[in-house]
């Protein structure tokens, strides 16, 4: 199994969201606050915290916190395209 350390986990998640920025912080021993921002201006454009995670993760778990920030991500999309009509 392919297992990866939380910063090194952060890093693989700072490429798959480039050219956004992505920064994660552990606010627990078993959960992170994670933040997508515009890298141009640093507007926060999504803030999660309570992510499930750990100080060791397998990589199947990286890809489920990647599919949840993307899912969250989705949901925002509708009300923003609607507040700027």
């Amino acid at each position: 199994m392919n297992k990866l350390t939380f910063p090194n986990a952060c890093q693989v998640m700072r490429w798959h969201f480039h050219p956004l920025g992505f920064e994660a912080t552990m606010d627990a021993p078993c959960s992170m606050v994670a933040r997508l921002f515009d890298r141009a201006t640093g507007e926060t454009l999504l803030a999660i915290a309570g992510i499930p995670c750990a100080t060791v993760m397998q990589a199947t778990d990286v890809e489920l916190i990647i599919e949840a920030v993307e899912a969250e991500l989705d949901a925002c999309e509708p009300s923003s395209t609607l507040h700027s009509a």
